[in-house]
């Protein structure tokens, strides 16, 4: 039996993080644990490249064209949700996730969900403190590791049968 799996560390590796500046009190930690995480997976500073955008709500369409791109092994997607008095949390949270899935189904670039979808600021700030815990650590490590699983799922599909 043969198994498959991603690794720790993505050394060569090209890396986009597309981070919503909305809520940035909290992005902007979700980014720097990220790029710590990155750096820990032995990933070079010039190899990632951060993409900003408005809100969560445009993250998909921004790391669909980074994938499309051809230059990024995986894509990190952070931003911040926090549940208001009107439904209009759920419709963004559903459409962030929804998207993230196509763009990743259409380009077949792993794509790292790192939206926090919370219920205070405070909920969200506890998320985002540094160290492993920090939930954009958690998606730069799951696209370290689904990175390196679709190197080597490429590499076995070009293996003689």
């Amino acid at each position: 039996m043969q198994i498959i799996e991603g690794t720790q560390r993505a050394a060569g590796f090209r890396f986009a993080i597309v981070a919503a500046r909305f809520n940035d009190f909290v992005t902007e930690r979700l980014v720097a644990g990220a790029v710590d995480a990155l750096k820990s997976a032995e990933v070079a500073v010039e190899d990632l490249v951060v993409v900003r955008v408005p809100g969560s709500f445009e993250l998909p369409l921004a790391a669909q064209r980074a994938a499309e791109t051809g230059r990024f092994q995986a894509v990190i997607c952070l931003g911040c949700l926090i549940r208001g008095a009107t439904p209009h949390f759920d419709f963004i949270a559903q459409a962030v996730s929804n998207g993230l899935t196509s763009a990743a189904a259409a380009t077949g670039v792993p794509m790292a969900f790192g939206i926090l979808t919370t219920n205070s600021a405070e909920e969200a700030l506890e998320r985002a403190q540094p160290g492993p815990t920090n939930k954009g650590w958690e998606a730069a490590m799951a696209a370290v590791e689904m990175a390196t699983l679709v190197a080597r799922l490429d590499a076995v599909a070009r293996e003689p049968s």
